[in-house]
Formats: C-alpha cells, structure tokens, sequence
C-alpha cells in the first residue's frame, strides 16, 4: 500500500474533520444557494467520490484487456475556476445531516478504501497498469483515480471554509 494511500490522505482527512467537527448541525445543513451544496451535503458528495473510487479500481483490475494509459498532471484539480460537473452517481442527498455522521461516512469511506488497496496484490504496480475512464479527467490510470481523492478533498475544503467565513 506504500505509495497510493499518502500522507497527504491522513493529513487532508485531519483538516477536513477539524473543520467540520465544531461545527453545529445546522451550520453543517445550511445552504449557501439554491445552486450550492451545504457543508453536508459537500461531505456526502467526498464520500460517495470515495466509494466510487473503489467500485472503479475494482472494476478495472477485473479487465482483461491492456488499458494502461500515461498519468495525468492532476495539478489543475486545485484549481477552483474550473468547474467540474458532479455525475449523478455523485450528487448527494439533501440530507439533514449530523457532524457525527457525516464524520462516520467519511471514516467508513476511507476504511472502505484502504481495506480495497490492502486486497491487492502489488498495488502500485497493478493500478498503475489499468485505467479506467474518470468522469473528469478522461481515462486514467487506477493509481491517480485513488491520487484524486486527497485532491478533491483540498477543493472541496476550500469551499467549505468560504462557507465557514461567510456565515460568521
């Protein structure tokens, strides 16, 4: 498992609960817009994000055929300006939602994920050797599937710490 799962996962994870633990349920619930998620609802979305990760890596470790592909840069996910669309395997529930349970989804999520890596033999050669077609960035190796997880966590972060600093 050395070398997919980083210390960047733990340390986003640390961050990410830290801003969402103090937070009261109707803080974590309240929506910015119409059109924007609430605190929530981003941290359903990070957990199906994750549980569709491992529905992909598992998918494509069980094809026969040689889909290896050249890594992406995966810089630009950062990069808020640009927009991607949620697929609708994706888009979360309206909730309500509890801080402990959304703390409990994303625990599981993430207990979910790393029990998938541990069940592969020769991870970070395996799932640098396959790819799968990603809703964002085209087809692309298993390996920077699981990359993106802490990355879409730091995106999704920056929204939820603009929500924190327009409702105080």
């Amino acid at each position: 498992m050395e070398g997919i799962i980083t210390d960047n996962f733990q340390e986003t994870r640390v961050e990410l609960f830290k801003l969402i633990e103090g937070l009261s349920d109707e803080e974590l619930n309240a929506t910015p817009s119409e059109e924007r998620w609430s605190i929530g609802q981003i941290c359903h979305h990070l957990t199906l994000v994750e549980l569709a990760t491992i529905k992909a890596v598992k998918w494509g470790l069980q094809e026969d055929k040689d889909t290896k592909t050249a890594p992406k840069d995966m810089s630009y996910m950062l990069n808020r300006s640009k927009k991607f669309p949620a697929p609708k395997v994706v888009v979360p529930g309206g909730g309500p939602f509890e801080v402990q349970e959304v703390m409990d989804m994303l625990s599981k999520s993430r207990e979910k994920l790393i029990e998938t890596i541990n069940s592969i033999k020769d991870p970070s050669s395996l799932l640098e050797e396959k790819s799968v077609v990603h809703p964002a960035f085209g087809l692309l190796p298993l390996s920077q599937w699981i990359e993106t997880i802490p990355l879409h966590e730091q995106r999704h972060m920056e929204q939820i710490k603009e929500i924190i600093s327009t409702n105080n």
